[in-house]
């Protein structure tokens, strides 16, 4: 979306069913950021969404370099991640919207797990699941992860250095999309996450 020249921003999304819940909203921002005059491009990643590429077959590092591959090919000067979507972004300067480390995602989605297979009259642990799963990978909220993303997905940070810049959900009010059952969207939040963004990159030029 958006002009061809000046600043373009590469959105990382959110991963797995965050990325679902915040589809809306980050949408909702792109269409911001190009009324204030600004690029954005927003890729899926690889083995998600409408992408053909098996899911089982990624890593963080391969949905890493897919993100700097794009980032390059569109030309992109900035980057905008959400929530996960940090983990794998490329080295671009930008913002980090309310990062989320490896291990909280890995946990929910483990605990979601774990409900399921309760519900079914199976018991299941954490300690065992991973166990399996970095063996022989592991199906986890609908998504089939392969044993080399488990080897070190949990392990990853967010890593937020000098060019990067760190937006709290506090910044935008009230409480995250995230956190509800369903995907939804808030019009307010994503007013204030895109006026950050935009006043910074004007303010750069």
């Amino acid at each position: 979306m958006g002009p061809d020249t000046g600043s373009r921003l590469l959105i990382v999304p959110a991963l797995f069913d965050e990325g679902h819940k915040l589809r809306r909203f980050t949408l909702e921002v792109m269409r911001r950021l190009v009324g204030a005059g600004l690029g954005c491009v927003l890729p899926d990643l690889p083995g998600l969404n409408e992408s053909l590429a098996p899911l089982e077959a990624q890593t963080p590092e391969t949905w890493r370099g897919a993100m700097a591959a794009a980032a390059a090919h569109f030309t992109c000067s900035h980057v905008l991640a959400m929530r996960g979507g940090c983990l794998v972004a490329p080295d671009l300067p930008g913002w980090f919207y309310a990062p989320l480390a490896g291990a909280n995602q890995q946990r929910q989605m483990l605990r979601a797990r774990i409900i399921t297979a309760r519900e079914a009259g199976r018991e299941e642990t954490q300690d065992g699941l991973l166990a399996q799963g970095r063996e022989q990978g592991l199906e986890l909220a609908g998504y089939r992860l392969g044993a080399a993303f488990l080897q070190s997905f949990g392990a990853l940070v967010p890593e937020a250095g000098n060019q990067i810049s760190t937006i709290s959900q506090d910044q935008l009010g009230g409480a995250g999309l995230w956190m509800r059952a369903e995907a939804g969207e808030n019009a307010a939040q994503a007013d204030a996450l895109a006026a950050i963004v935009a006043v910074a990159l004007k303010g750069q030029g």
